[in-house]
This record gives C-alpha cells, sequence and structure tokens, in this order.
C-alpha cells in the first residue's frame, strides 16, 4: 500500500498513527521523508506493508530527482495506493499533476482527504473545498475517505477501506515487526529530524546524517554519526554558539532513539561539510541516496 502525495500533506504522520509506533520522521519542513520507508501494520484479520514515499515535486537537484523517481516508482510496486492530499488547502496544480500519474497505474486507487481538523471554520468554504476533491475522485472513480491523521477514530473507518483493497495472501512479516528498515537507518532519520525541528528554514535540505558505529552493551548503546552538510555557514549553524545547537540536537535524538531501542544511550555528533553532495550521484550513493529497485 503505497502513501503517495505532495510534500507535507501527513503521509509519514498517518503512517506513525496507523503502525502505533514512530518509525517514520516529520517536521513541519516539506520533503522531510528521503526514502521509501516500509511500516508494517499487522491485524487479526490482515497485514498491511505501507510505502512512505517522498513528496511528489518539481525536483531542484540530483538527490530531488532521485526521490521522485524513487515515488513514482513505488506507485507501481504495490497493490493498492493511498493518495493523500491536505484537504484544508484548495485542490492545486500539484495535486492534479500526481492524479494523472495514478491514470496510468492499474492498481486500485483510494483518495485520501486529510487535515480534515484544520479545515476552514465556516461551512461553506468546508463544502467547496470538499467538493473539488469529491470531482476529482469522481473523474477517476476513487473511493473517498475524509480523516485527520491525528484522529484515532477516524483512522480505524480509513484501516477498514485500505483492508478492503488487499488481495488475499500469507502473511510477509512476523506480526510484532512494524518496518523491515534495520535500526541504524531510523536512528539516523532521528537525527536528521532534531536538526530539521531545532534548525528549522536556516539548514532545510543540505543536511545528511551517517551512522559511523554502534556499540552496544546490556547497560548503553554507544552511537558515533557524522552530519553531513553542504557549506561552511550552514556547519556554523548545526554547531551553535559554543556548541549550543549541536548539544540540544544530540539531546534530542537520544531521547528520541533511547524510545526506539528501549535503553540507553550515548550520542555523539561530528559535523563535517561535503561541497553540493545533493547535486553528485557519487556522494549521494555514498550518503545512501541511490534510484531503489522494486
Amino acid at each position: 500500500m503505497a502513501l503517495v502525495g505532495r510534500p507535507n500533506v501527513g503521509k509519514s504522520t498517518l503512517m506513525n498513527q496507523l503502525i502505533g509506533q514512530k518509525i517514520a520522521i516529520t517536521s513541519p519542513v516539506a520533503q522531510t521523508t528521503r526514502n521509501r520507508l516500509r511500516g508494517i501494520l499487522t491485524t487479526p484479520t490482515a497485514q498491511i506493508i505501507f510505502v512512505d514515499t517522498p513528496g511528489i515535486h518539481k525536483p531542484h537537484h540530483q538527490l530531488g530527482e532521485i526521490l521522485v523517481k524513487n515515488a513514482r516508482m513505488a506507485i507501481h510496486a504495490v497493490d493498492a495506493v493511498l493518495f493523500i492530499v491536505d484537504c484544508s488547502t484548495p485542490l492545486g496544480g500539484g495535486d492534479r499533476y500526481i492524479a494523472n500519474l495514478l491514470t496510468h497505474t492499474q492498481v486500485p486507487v483510494i483518495l485520501g482527504l486529510n487535515k480534515q481538523d484544520l479545515q476552514p471554520q465556516a461551512s461553506g468554504k468546508v463544502t467547496r473545498l470538499d467538493q473539488t476533491y469529491q470531482t476529482l475522485a469522481h473523474d477517476h472513480q476513487w473511493p473517498v475517505c475524509k480523516f485527520s491523521a491525528l484522529g484515532i477514530t477516524q483512522l480505524d473507518t480509513l484501516q477498514a477501506q485500505l483492508i478492503d483493497q488487499l488481495t488475499v495472501g500469507p502473511y510477509y512479516y512476523p506480526p510484532d515487526l512494524v518496518t523491515d528498515q534495520p535500526e541504524r537507518f531510523i536512528m539516523g532519520e532521528l537525527i536528521r529530524e532534531q536538526i530539521l525541528q531545532l534548525t528549522q528554514q536556516e539548514v532545510p535540505h543540505s543536511v545528511a546524517i551517517v551512522i559511523d558505529r554502534v556499540d552496544e552493551s546490556p547497560q548503553l548503546t554507544r552511537i558515533l554519526a557524522t552530519v553531513y552538510v553542504e557549506r561552511t555557514s550552514q556547519k556554523q549553524i548545526v554547531i551553535g554558539k559554543q556548541g549550543s545547537m549541536l548539544k540540544a540536537i544530540g539531546t534530542q535524538a537520544r531521547q528520541e532513539i533511547q524510545k526506539l531501542i528501549s535503553g540507553k544511550v550515548y550520542l555523539e555528533l561530528f559535523v563535517k561539510v561535503q561541497p553540493k553532495w545533493r547535486h553528485s550521484r557519487m556522494h549521494l550513493a555514498e550518503l545512501g541516496y541511490q534510484v531503489e529497485s522494486h
């Protein structure tokens, strides 16, 4: 089940809520998701493998091209698609572009109207907003489900609708598994999330994380990681005055990683400059970004 949509429509938040555990990072910054991340929800009657894709947008560098290509490939590698839109804002060109992409897939598509809780208070405005999306769904003969990714009750309805789209088959993963990604990947994402949260627009997408070393013992997990940026000025922002920003990033990331592994963590971060890494296929591959296979 691929989760597709424009950047920042709530795909990662929704997947975390449905699974009941945080495996995908979120932030107010668009294009937070970079990798095609699988989340696994197992119920007594079904197993849904969600594929959280990068937001589909017009790419401006090599990294962006890889992200969009991976998202588009995911559409043709799943049994069903949940096309998520932000129903608190009018239907836009980006949504229509994705809708056009989905006309070329042979799998079922559900149109998910997310952020219901953020719709305007005036009922007339809500009706006009909803009608534009209902028209889009009608034109493509897609079923519609309206919800807030933060609303548990509404997500029960969505989950039932998603299960109805699944084909009969065996469980592919053990019932207690929530993602197929290794812990190291999730650790790196949790560090990157805190950089996005704390530096906001100052260092938006010029950051990559490499987990250099993980040493585990029953009492403590020691993690050494490198934060890569593109410019010296970005390095200074990430480190902050007398190391204050890097300390704040490390403290909050450590707390999130401790929740992930249910144990104590020592986290040490280093910051390095790798000029124009987002524009270089070689550097992208070294940092773990490449076109994914099916």
